[in-house]
């Protein structure tokens, strides 16, 4: 890493990268093979339902880590999480190589590592397998974190940046990665039923160091709600992972995002308004509008939040970062601000409030 004399007490995002798996999915098709597998067992009511969850134009493509959509349905339990294990440590290896090239970052400046998913579970965790992959110092510090759900990117950056401040000369890497088909399961449940149409695959990484160069990180804060946390969990069911989502939580989560910016924002001087760029994640358009009518963000501030749920759908914790990369791809002007948004289970809300340096 080159101009490290250039120090500052604070933390900055190097760089963002993104990765997801090869096999990309029109939303259409991914909705034919379902229906091909399960029209038998559903009853016509949620066939009806299916359909018009898939028909959806909020969604046009998403990916998924397997070579074949029939992998989906023939795995067992040992080669599910076979196939979370691979593919959650390729796809967060390949981010994290990104974004250090993007940093102009070797792997010995790195540091720390911090890794979060929610869908699958492995002890040694995720990270133990990135050292390896990665050739990292085997005297890094790392963190694996779990079960924080969509919203989980968040509190892995601050993490991050708690890290940093022990090795101020070196990089610190924040990773997410979800194989959100790694909780897949279909039946006459609403909630799976839109989880199926909804959730994809993906892995974020982030680059953190204290050169006065990127995005500062200003300030962070977090809203829980664990009386609703059955709004949206996952729940153990003949020992597997199932998505439950509550019809009520467009409401709940406004409720939360609002409050946790105004923690953010107010005690700044800073108002909505005042923010040029906005990284809220892909909770479901059902979701994205009620947040926009309760803050009052415009259909133009939304831009990249669409774009990603679009080509990408919802991917849990590392879609925030997928919505980073876009707006970092069309640039943020110096002395702009940037708010990111993540919520998810617990339940809960984080923002992170960034300036560009």
């Amino acid at each position: 890493m080159h101009g490290a004399e250039q120090i500052s007490g604070s933390a900055h995002i190097a760089a963002v990268a993104v990765a997801t798996p090869l096999l990309s999915l029109q939303q259409a098709d991914a909705g034919r093979y379902l229906a091909e597998r399960y029209s038998g067992s559903l009853n016509p009511r949620n066939r009806s339902l299916m359909q018009s969850l898939f028909s959806n134009a909020a969604i046009q493509r998403r990916s998924f880590a397997m070579e074949s959509p029939d992998e989906l349905f023939s795995e067992d339990r040992d080669a599910r999480i076979l196939r979370f294990t691979r593919w959650a440590v390729d796809l967060s290896a390949e981010a994290i190589e990104k974004a250090l090239v993007l940093a102009g970052a070797e792997r010995r400046d790195v540091a720390g590592l911090v890794v979060n998913t929610c869908t699958g579970y492995i002890c040694p965790g995720i990270a133990t397998y990135l050292i390896e992959r990665l050739g990292l110092d085997r005297t890094i510090r790392v963190y694996d974190l779990v079960g924080s759900g969509c919203g989980g990117a968040l509190p892995n950056l601050e993490v991050a940046e708690t890290l940093l401040g022990r090795t101020p000369d070196k990089v610190v890497v924040s990773a997410s990665v979800e194989i959100c088909t790694a909780t897949f399961q279909m039946g006459n449940n609403l909630s799976l039923l839109v989880s199926n149409a909804l959730f994809a695959d993906g892995a974020s990484a982030a680059v953190l160091w204290r050169r006065r160069e990127g995005l500062q990180l200003i300030a962070s804060s977090s809203c829980y709600v664990p009386e609703d946390r059955e709004a949206i969990r996952y729940v153990h069911k003949d020992g597997q992972l199932h998505n439950q989502l509550s019809t009520r939580l467009p409401h709940l989560v406004k409720k939360a995002v609002a409050r946790v910016l105004q923690d953010l924002l107010a005690p700044r001087g800073l108002r909505v308004a005042d923010i040029q760029h906005w990284a809220l994640h892909t909770g479901g358009e059902k979701i994205i509008n009620c947040i926009r009518d309760e803050i009052g963000l415009s259909e133009e501030q939304l831009g990249p939040t669409r774009t990603i749920l679009s080509g990408y759908g919802n991917m849990s914790s590392p879609t925030v970062w997928f919505v980073m990369n876009d707006i970092l791809s069309k640039g943020i002007d110096q002395g702009e601000y940037c708010v990111m948004v993540a919520f998810g289970a617990g339940l809960s809300a984080h923002a992170v409030l960034l300036k560009q340096i």
